[in-house]
């Protein structure tokens, strides 16, 4: 007979005996080895931040894109429209996050023409997870999808597996932990477009310092009950002194 090494857990409660065994664990160990070398995953660089506030959500978005160490794209949209009132904002392969967007786009545009009512975020949400839970993490692709729409401002982040999560303020990419660092410093309930607006820069700002693979502008999205904003290199990471009376002049329409 062959020993099979494990582990013998007896439970009081119900008389019963579990072999947790590891017969398979070194096995699993070499063909990983063997296999996992071969494997090239690529460094990407991004900090992509979404916050609700009182009277809806804020997207904002670093502008760099780079494979490895190389800066290809110093003006990179990172921020996509899918309906008048929902976008997403990507972080991971780049070819990945456009093609999920190009999907989420068509898909929603089809269900407005054939129900006549609007888009839902969930609507967004649940084509989005099963489209990467389909995939089990081989598109390395990290979403935040947010809107507005009849239950109000919903924000959520989607994982390259599948999982969601419903949170108040979301960051994703590299640059996502100097970015959260800011929001859950400063981050309070029923915020006023000001407080949102220099909380999302912020957070931007501390990604795009503490991480090589995050730079140059700053963009915004500003959704709404009634209306979707979008402000392309609001600030520069070198020059920020935009002031919030412009912004405000900007955002008025």
């Amino acid at each position: 007979l062959k020993y099979i090494m494990g582990i013998t857990y007896f439970d009081n409660d119900y008389y019963i005996q579990i072999l947790f065994g590891f017969g398979n664990f070194r096995k699993s160990e070499i063909i990983n080895y063997k296999y996992s070398t071969n494997l090239l995953v690529k460094k990407t660089g991004t900090t992509i931040t979404g916050l609700i506030f009182n009277k809806g959500l804020i997207f904002a978005s670093d502008t760099r894109a780079t494979n490895v160490k190389v800066s290809c794209d110093n003006n990179c949209q990172k921020i996509h429209y899918l309906a008048p009132n929902i976008c997403c904002m990507g972080a991971g392969t780049s070819a990945d996050a456009e093609n999920i967007k190009k999907i989420l786009f068509y898909q929603l545009e089809l269900q407005r023409l054939s129900s006549g009512r609007e888009s839902r975020i969930l609507t967004a949400l649940t084509i989005c997870k099963n489209f990467l839970y389909e995939y089990k993490g081989n598109i390395s692709a990290s979403l935040i999808i947010g809107g507005y729409d009849i239950m109000g401002p919903q924000l959520f982040s989607v994982h390259p597996h599948g999982s969601t999560y419903s949170l108040p303020f979301i960051s994703m990419g590299s640059g996502s932990l100097s970015a959260m660092s800011v929001l859950e410093n400063s981050f309070k309930n029923s915020l006023d477009l000001n407080s949102a607006l220099i909380l999302s820069k912020e957070s931007i700002l501390a990604g795009i310092y503490n991480d090589m693979g995050s730079g140059n502008c700053i963009d915004l999205c500003i959704i709404l009950k009634d209306c979707l904003i979008f402000n392309r290199n609001t600030w520069n990471s070198v020059n920020n002194s935009c002031s919030l009376e412009i912004l405000k002049e900007n955002f008025k329409n």
